[in-house]
């Protein structure tokens, strides 16, 4: 649980270190860097990417009719190529018969960056080299793609560059990072108020509750939030931890201020994503002025260079990349090293399915990975992509690669038209 005291002084020794010079805040990686030139080449002759549905009750984008001009869903319409719905599992084959399979997303938008772009810059490379070519795929989007779908669908890809790697050496990825990780992670739940229950049942110990109400939902929708996440609170008890989820409904600096005090009571371990990824001065003023709690953020941002501006404008106290929207693991290891030059937590989005894991195994900066597949609500598809679970934890595969049981005839099933 959050102790107020030891948040204080982390704040005031990063206060009193100031952040690092503007040279280490692009950092290298963190990780021993695995042999970029392994015995033999692989040398790739196929790049694929498939749009796919991960929900069971997910059967492809509806557009919306709104009400009136000023409907509120206007705010939170995200369309069709954000969030898990725009999946897509990037399939890299090679001469020698080693395949590679990634997670990625930006939906049909995603496919044909990596189909109509990225792919020119692999086809007869050696797909062992995966720093070189995700820095060679970065570089060609400069101009067009240094943040959203473009990055998230090179993600897809350096996840499948990876998962080659770890099957061309024989090893898990996890393994590959350079030091010895956790051999088991405790799960953080995500869900709603009525998930909880549920979740305690499967040894759970720790809860984000996504909150429905924000700024546009006035007094009543603060009430309502105060009473679901006491209501949680006490269904728990004091020893386990318990997060709000806001998705930039809070966006509000003052609001996300008032809120953090009338919940203090609850005793949140974090703040997630109350203000939008754009506002880095609302952040750093609820950095700055929050004391309660901490402030999660990084769901929405890219790559090491998005997340160095967390850094320099004090911005975050918890880093959250998404291995699919983030850049992969590439990008994900940089982060992290990011987050721990900077006595910051580093705790991915999505760190629970199995592209996510090996990261989270293997960093002191992380302590727990975020849920991922559940069988009552996700595909074979998702599932195949989920580690096992052993009483509130995620055990680590020690099959070659990622160790997901993605085949190309899985994929196509799951396919969005």
């Amino acid at each position: 649980m959050l102790n107020n005291s030891d948040n204080l002084s982390r704040r005031d020794l990063i206060k009193r270190i100031g952040l690092s010079a503007s040279a280490s805040l692009i950092a290298p990686m963190s990780f021993a860097r695995t042999e970029e030139t392994q015995s033999g080449s692989l040398r790739i002759t196929s790049v694929r990417a498939f749009p796919v549905k991960m929900w069971k009750n997910f059967s492809g984008w509806k557009s919306m009719q709104f009400e009136s001009n000023d409907d509120s869903r206007r705010w939170f319409y995200r369309g069709p190529y954000a969030q898990l719905t725009s999946s897509i599992v990037v399939i890299i084959q090679t001469k020698e018969g080693v395949t590679g399979y990634g997670l990625g997303a930006g939906g049909q938008v995603g496919v044909q960056i990596v189909e109509g772009h990225l792919r020119d810059l692999l086809i007869g490379t050696n797909a062992l080299n995966v720093e070189m070519l995700w820095d060679q795929m970065y570089s060609s989007g400069l101009f067009y793609g240094r943040r959203g779908a473009f990055v998230m669908a090179l993600s897809g890809i350096d996840n499948a560059l990876w998962d080659i790697r770890g099957k061309q050496a024989g090893r898990p990825v996890h393994s590959l990072l350079g030091q010895k990780g956790k051999d088991r992670i405790p799960i953080y739940q995500t869900g709603r108020q009525t998930e909880v229950e549920i979740g305690l049942e499967r040894g759970i110990q720790h809860f984000k509750v996504v909150v429905a109400d924000g700024v546009r939902d006035g007094e009543p929708g603060k009430q309502r939030t105060e009473k679901i996440l006491s209501e949680v609170r006490e269904l728990i008890g004091p020893q386990k931890s318990l997060m709000a989820e806001c998705t930039a409904k809070w966006n509000d600096v003052n609001y996300t201020l008032e809120m953090a005090r009338r919940l203090e009571g609850c005793d949140l371990y974090w703040i997630e994503e109350p203000l939008s990824p754009d506002d880095l001065v609302g952040y750093e003023q609820l950095v700055a002025q929050i004391d309660s709690t901490r402030i999660a953020s990084g769901e929405h941002e890219y790559t090491r260079y998005g997340f160095s501006e967390l850094i320099r404008h004090r911005a975050a106290d918890v880093f959250q990349p998404d291995v699919s929207w983030s850049g992969g693991l590439t990008s994900l290891i940089n982060i992290e090293a990011l987050a721990k030059n900077n006595a910051l937590e580093f705790t991915p989005h999505r760190g629970g399915c199995l592209f996510g894991l090996p990261i989270c195994l293997n960093s002191n900066q992380c302590n727990w990975a975020e849920s991922f597949g559940d069988e009552r609500y996700s595909t074979d598809l998702m599932m195949a992509m989920t580690p096992e679970v052993d009483n509130g934890f995620y055990l680590p595969s020690q099959k070659p690669g990622f160790g997901t049981a993605l085949d190309e005839t899985l994929i196509k099933k799951h396919v969005l038209v």
